[in-house]
C-alpha cells in the first residue's frame, strides 16, 4: 500500500501486547511470519522514529527550549538591581567585591570611633559606643542571614551567620593573637618582656610579649561571656527537644544582661584604674616612710618579740615634729615625704600627705598626735608583714619583709601603670568641630555601607555554597571574618609591632574585647533571630569550637601577663584544629 502524498509513512514496532502475540506465534509450531505495523501521520505532525521526538519548530523556538532550564535555576537579584550569578567564578567575584565593601565599612566605623574617642574621651563613648560600633558589621551580616525569605530559607541561610560568629572569634584568638605575639616579641628577662629590646631572635622561651593586669581582667571577662553558649546548649546535652525554644530565650536574656554589664564596666573602667593606681602609689609612700624610719632607727623598729618598739617610734616622731608641739602638721609631713625621694614613681607630694593624714588622723583634726603616729606605723608594719614570702623573716633587726613588701608593690605598680589612663588632661584637639562632623560622617557612611552590603554578601555566599556544594558554614567561617575583621587585624598587628608593653596590652585588650562583643552582642542578635522566626538551634559543633578556643585562650591569658614565643604557635594551630573539629563532628559523627 502506498501512502498518499500528503501523509508520511512511519515504521514502528507495535505495542507491548502485539509483541507478546508475535513472540507466541514464533514458536516451533508456528513459523515466524513477517509482520509490519504502520500508522499514517499528517505532514503537520511531529515525526516519531523509534520513540525519539524530532521537532520541526523554528530555530528560535528550539533556542527558547534550551534556555528554559537556565531560567528556572537563575539567581534572584538583591534589591532588584544588584548583579547575581549562578557560576562559581562569578560568585567568587561577587564575594570579593562585597567583602571589600564590608571591609571599607569596618574601616570607616573604626576611624570614626577613634576620632570621636579622641575628641570626647573615654567614658560613655569609649565604653558604650566603641564596642557596639566595632561589632556592627558582624551583627549586620548575622541579622540579614536569617531575616529574609521564608522560614525554610532562613534556616538554610542562618548557617552563614553562625559561620561568621564562630570564624570571627576563632580568627581573633588564634591567627591574629599569635601574629601579634610574633611581631611584638621582645627579650624576656625576669619573666617580663623588655621594651624595644629584641636580641634573642625567635627564641621560643627567651622572647615574647608582656601585658598589664587589666589585660588579664579583659581575658577573664571574655571567658565569662561564653555563658549564653552554655545555656543554649543545655537541651542538646540533655537530648531534649521540648525545652530548646525556652533555652534560646533564656540565653538571649542573659546575653543582653552581660552586654549591659560589659558596657557599664567599660564606662567606669578608667575610674577603677585610677583608683587602683592611686592605692598602689600610696603603698609606695608607706614603704618609703618605713624604710626611712628604719634607717633613722638603725634598723630596729621592732622588739625581740616582733612587736613595734614604742620608744624607738616616739623618738622618730620627735625628729619629724620640728616645732615640738606634739603634733605633725601637713607641712611637717610634706617635708618628710619630699625627703624620702621616691624616684620610682611620679609622686604628687600633697596628695601623698593627704592620704597619710587620712590613714593616721583618727581624731579628724588634720593633725597627727604621737599615739596616732604610733598606731598608724604599727598598722603599716602589720600590712608589710603580710607580704612576706615563704623564705620567711630574717628577724626584727633586718626586717626583710620590708624588701618583700617593696618588691610586691613595685610589681603591682608596674602591672597597673602600663595600661592606666593618663591622669593629666588631654590636650585640646584642633578643629574639634570639624573633626566631630568628620567622625559622625565616617560612622554614618560605615553604617550605611554595612547595612547595604550585608544582604547581597550573604546571598553570594549562599549561592556559592549551592553551586560548589561546599557547606555555607565553612565559607563564612573562613572568608567573611577576613572582611569584617581585616581593619582591626591590621591595626592590631601594626600596634603590637612597636615592641612596647603598653601597646601590647592595648592590642590584646582590644582582641579580648572584640571577642566579648561577639559572644554577647552578635550572639544576642543571632538568638533573637532564632527565637522570633522559630528556627531550629542545631549548632552544637560550632558552639563547641567557640567554647574550646575562648576557654583555652582566656584561661591562658587570665593568669599570666607574659607570653613566650611558643604560645603563638599554640594559638595559630588552634585555627586548623577548629575547622577540623567542626568537620569531624558534623560530617563524620553526624552532630548536625
Amino acid at each position: 500500500m502506498v501512502p498518499p502524498p500528503n501523509l508520511i509513512y512511519v515504521s514502528v514496532f507495535g505495542s507491548a501486547e502485539e509483541r507478546t502475540r508475535d513472540s507466541d506465534a514464533d514458536s516451533p509450531s508456528h513459523p515466524p511470519s513477517p509482520q509490519v505495523h504502520a500508522r499514517f501521520l499528517s505532514s503537520s505532525s511531529n515525526l516519531v522514529f523509534s520513540g525519539i521526538h524530532h521537532s520541526r519548530d523554528s530555530p528560535e523556538d528550539n533556542l527558547s527550549r534550551l534556555l528554559q532550564p537556565l531560567k528556572q535555576s537563575s539567581c534572584e537579584q538583591t534589591y532588584g538591581f544588584l548583579p547575581c550569578t549562578t557560576s562559581v567564578v562569578g560568585n567568587l567575584f561577587l564575594i570579593g567585591v562585597y567583602g571589600f565593601l564590608m571591609y571599607k565599612a569596618a574601616t570607616y566605623l573604626s576611624n570614626g570611633s577613634e576620632l570621636l574617642l579622641e575628641i570626647l574621651g573615654p567614658g560613655i563613648v569609649g565604653g558604650l559606643f566603641l564596642p557596639v560600633l566595632g561589632a556592627l558589621p558582624d551583627a549586620m551580616l548575622i541579622l540579614v542571614s536569617g531575616l529574609s525569605g521564608s522560614k525554610e530559607t532562613a534556616q538554610s541561610q542562618v548557617s552563614v551567620g553562625m559561620g561568621l560568629l564562630a570564624g570571627s572569634t576563632v580568627l581573633l584568638l588564634t591567627i591574629i593573637w599569635g601574629t601579634c605575639v610574633i611581631v611584638g616579641k621582645c627579650d624576656i628577662e625576669d619573666s617580663i618582656a623588655k621594651d624595644s629590646q629584641d636580641t634573642r631572635g625567635f627564641s621560643l622561651t627567651g622572647s615574647g610579649v608582656s601585658t598589664d593586669i587589666w589585660t588579664s581582667y579583659a581575658a577573664r571577662i571574655m571567658v565569662i561571656s561564653v555563658i549564653p553558649f552554655l545555656i543554649v546548649q543545655i537541651p542538646q546535652v540533655l537530648k531534649s527537644t521540648s525545652g530548646r525554644h525556652l533555652a534560646v530565650l533564656i540565653a538571649l536574656i542573659v546575653s543582653l544582661c552581660l552586654l549591659a554589664c560589659y558596657c557599664f564596666y567599660q564606662v567606669i573602667q578608667p575610674w577603677i584604674q585610677r583608683r587602683r593606681l592611686a592605692y598602689v602609689r600610696h603603698k609606695h609612700v608607706i614603704f618609703g616612710i618605713l624604710r626611712h624610719l628604719k634607717q633613722q632607727a638603725l634598723g630596729r623598729l621592732l622588739r625581740e618579740d616582733g612587736e613595734p618598739d614604742r620608744e624607738i617610734i616616739k623618738k622618730l616622731f620627735s625628729k619629724i615634729d620640728e616645732n615640738g608641739d606634739g603634733q605633725l602638721s601637713h607641712g611637717e609631713l610634706r617635708a618628710l615625704v619630699v625627703g624620702i625621694e621616691l624616684e620610682e614613681i611620679d609622686l604628687d607630694h600633697d596628695d601623698a600627705v593627704t592620704k597619710i593624714i587620712a590613714d593616721f588622723d583618727t581624731s579628724r583634726n588634720s593633725l597627727i598626735a604621737e599615739d596616732e603616729f604610733f598606731n598608724g606605723i604599727s598598722r603599716w608594719l602589720s600590712k608589710a608583714k603580710r607580704s612576706r614570702r615563704a623564705s620567711g623573716d630574717a628577724g626584727p633587726h633586718t626586717m626583710k619583709y620590708l624588701t618583700d613588701f617593696h618588691q610586691e608593690t613595685k610589681r603591682e605598680h608596674d602591672l597597673l601603670d602600663v595600661g592606666a589612663p593618663a591622669e593629666e588632661a588631654a590636650e585640646g584637639v584642633q578643629n574639634a568641630k570639624w573633626n566631630t562632623i568628620k567622625a559622625v560622617l565616617l560612622l554614618l557612611l560605615g553604617t550605611v555601607i554595612a547595612a547595604a552590603v550585608a544582604d547581597p554578601l550573604v546571598d553570594a555566599v549562599h549561592e556559592f555554597s549551592d553551586v560548589t556544594s561546599i557547606p555555607a558554614f565553612f565559607i563564612s567561617f573562613i572568608v567573611l571574618p577576613l572582611a569584617t575583621n581585616s581593619s582591626e587585624a591590621v591595626s592590631a598587628i601594626i600596634f603590637a609591632s612597636r615592641d612596647k608593653r603598653r601597646t601590647a596590652s592595648l592590642t590584646f585588650s582590644e582582641l579580648y574585647g572584640s571577642v566579648t562583643m561577639n559572644n554577647v552582642l552578635c550572639l544576642a542578635v543571632f538568638l533573637a533571630l532564632v527565637y522570633v522566626r522559630g528556627l531550629t538551634w542545631d549548632f552544637s559543633a560550632e558552639v563547641l569550637v567557640i567554647l574550646v578556643v575562648c576557654i583555652v585562650m582566656g584561661a591562658f591569658a587570665s593568669f599570666r601577663t607574659t607570653f613566650p614565643l611558643w604560645t603563638s604557635i599554640v594559638a595559630i594551630l588552634l585555627y586548623p584544629f577548629s575547622l577540623a573539629l567542626v568537620y569531624v563532628l558534623d560530617y563524620v559523627c553526624g552532630w548536625s
